[in-house]
């Protein structure tokens, strides 16, 4: 096993994880908060604005995210602009999240009877504050599951940037592979830690959409 104990591997290789975490938080976050403004715009009345979120959507939801990290970390570089990987890690995946994660919202939204839309314009409310203090809130409860069980994907994407350089878990484990000679035993730890992410987020998911169907 070269110079690396089974600690020195463990001990790279939870590096690695929360770098993978910290990835996913950002991505998650930031596609949040992008996936959110996109929303807005999906469901709004005026045709302009709908048509430049969908095709927001459609562009990242029809692409592989693999190929949107290449266009991301070599397209700016073609710039004259020196990006590193974990930046353009960052960027791919929390563009790739806020595309989803703004359909799943719509969805949500859209899932609420339209008589609400009608009753909070009889209040004299606009367009933003109808969504903002009447559909929002109910459109919440429902959203939560799916935006809970759509974070595994998320930090399964993450393991697409090891093919631009960036040491997340599965490049820390690739890299322990090759130097220590025992592949099985390094990815199969790689495999565990992916699981101990995932999982409980699973779980959670399943959950949610239990005491969401338990209580409708």
């Amino acid at each position: 096993m070269s110079d690396f104990s089974f600690w020195d591997i463990v001990r790279n290789l939870l590096t690695g994880l929360q770098w993978t975490l910290l990835l996913s938080l950002v991505a998650f976050i930031g596609g949040g908060l992008i996936g959110l403004l996109v929303m807005i715009l999906r469901i709004s009345s005026k045709a302009f604005p709908r048509n430049v979120a969908r095709t927001y959507i459609e562009l990242f939801q029809g692409t592989p995210l693999l190929m949107q990290l290449f266009l991301v970390f070599f397209g700016v570089a073609l710039l004259g602009v020196d990006i590193s990987p974990w930046l353009a890690a960052a960027i791919a995946l929390t563009l790739f999240t806020s595309a989803y994660l703004a359909e799943i919202w719509r969805g949500c939204v859209d899932s609420i009877a339209h008589g609400q839309w009608e009753a909070s314009a009889s209040l004299a409310l606009n367009p933003l504050e109808q969504l903002r203090y009447v559909i929002l809130p109910q459109a919440l409860r429902i959203a939560v599951a799916p935006t809970v069980g759509f974070s595994v994907q998320v930090v399964k994407g993450t393991a697409v940037t090891s093919i631009i350089g960036f040491t997340e878990l599965t490049k820390t484990g690739g890299m322990l592979a090759n130097a220590t000679f025992e592949p099985f035993m390094v990815y199969g730890l790689v495999a565990l830690g992916y699981f101990l992410l995932c999982y409980p987020l699973s779980l959670s998911a399943r959950y949610l959409e239990r005491r969401l169907h338990a209580s409708a």
